[in-house]
């Protein structure tokens, strides 16, 4: 296997700082590179910030974290990467921007060094198209922000050798975060299986089934889910959200289970874009501190409290008439991703499950969902729904075959 000793992080943002302190920490000597002199000025005073923000909150000790901040160069040339053996490239998704960047890597790093992308939404292979040595090229997706969150996917092509996925994650254990193993397919593990939670729910809406805020609360309460997926494309951006929704529709081949929301699709075309627009499914103060559902004024409010994730009908009809129906759907959609994703060999199963406590903080993996509700509960649902309405209902074969059929 490569022995990684030095690495490099192209980009200074929150993204790239966040890598290359978690690279300081795990004791690889650390080069962060930006053309722009303010931005790799801020980034790398960023890595100093948290270093000692860390120590303050007694995370590491003072000492190891002058270590590491004695461990981080600064360069603005992709030319100063040369001698790294691991570059991690955080730059903006832009796959012909990505490609050039690769091509001057490899040349700065020469033949043996691994280049990985932290992209969340291309194909690693597109990118890895103008590089000499694409079996030296993988993915390696870390969650925002890397320094908190523990998850960190490596992407595996399929001209990438055993040897740079292998080195890829061990790099992974020695920043502390825990890597899997994904294949290059759209949204590689944790971002896949993530869908079914806000397009179930976005259906829901258009279906009458209930309001944006009835649905959050149920999936807080009812689900076990730490936000309601509508807070949740609040908080990361109607026109971001709606941008992976399209970008998974297209690389998939344009799915009806993928398909992007209407509903979605006008609030971005009247500009409502959530928290950062003051107005999404919820309207914002200027603090962002208070939100109310302008859609349905109605909506209760919190006033019981968290029993899921469960399919118990007493407790869930306790939380809203419409949580049994909610749950249900939720829960039979997620099982129904991961049984496609399985097919498809995006991951093992249990690094399914991993992707999606760790990435995205479920209180239960996709798989461990499949079995609360049961593949034979969730076929049946999932074919009357299809027959009411249409084929983003459709079973996966593999759960088919779960359920006995």
């Amino acid at each position: 296997m490569t022995e990684v000793g030095r690495i490099g992080v192209v980009g200074a943002g929150t993204m790239g700082a966040g890598i290359a302190q978690l690279a300081c920490l795990g004791g690889y000597e650390t080069v962060l590179q930006d053309p722009v002199p303010a931005a790799l000025e801020a980034g790398a005073a960023r890595v100093v910030e948290s270093l000692g923000k860390g120590v303050r909150k007694e995370m590491w000790s003072a000492e190891e974290a002058e270590d590491a901040a004695g461990r981080l160069t600064a360069v603005g040339e992709v030319a100063g990467l040369a001698g790294c053996d691991l570059v991690v490239e955080a730059a903006p998704e832009d796959v012909e921007l990505k490609r050039r960047l690769f091509a001057d890597l490899a040349a700065a790093c020469g033949p043996d060094a691994i280049l990985a992308t932290n992209t969340s939404s291309l194909p690693v292979a597109a990118v890895a198209t103008e590089t000499p040595r694409p079996d030296r090229v993988v993915g390696m997706h870390f969650f925002n922000p890397p320094a908190l969150m523990k998850l960190v996917e490596v992407v595996a092509t399929h001209h990438s050798s055993e040897e740079a996925l292998a080195a890829a994650t061990e790099v992974g254990r020695r920043m502390g975060r825990m890597p899997i193993r994904a294949r290059d397919s759209p949204g590689f593990i944790a971002n896949r299986l993530a869908r079914p939670y806000s397009l179930e729910s976005l259906r829901m809406l258009a279906q009458g089934v209930a309001d944006a805020a009835t649905i959050d609360r149920v999936a807080r309460l009812g689900g076990g889910f730490r936000m309601g997926p509508f807070e949740l494309i609040d908080l990361i951006g109607l026109d971001v959200n709606l941008s992976v929704a399209r970008s998974f529709y297209a690389q998939g081949g344009e799915p009806e289970r993928w398909r992007p929301s209407e509903i979605q699709e006008q609030l971005v075309g009247e500009g409502r874009l959530g928290r950062k627009s003051g107005v999404g499914f919820y309207a914002y103060e200027e603090d962002a501190a208070s939100a109310e559902a302008p859609f349905h004024p109605h909506a209760t409010g919190e006033s019981a409290d968290p029993v899921g994730p469960t399919l118990e009908e007493s407790s869930l009809a306790a939380i809203d008439p419409a949580a049994p129906a909610i749950v249900h759907r939720l829960f039979a959609q997620i099982a129904n991703e991961a049984a496609f994703a399985l097919e498809e060999r995006v991951g093992s199963p249990e690094d399914m499950n991993t992707a999606m406590r760790l990435g995205f903080n479920w209180p239960l993996g996709p798989l461990e969902f499949t079995e609360l509700i049961g593949p034979s509960r969730a076929v049946e649902l999932l074919e009357r729904l299809r027959a009411e309405h249409g084929e983003a209902y459709r079973p996966a074969p593999g759960l088919v075959v779960a359920a006995g059929g």
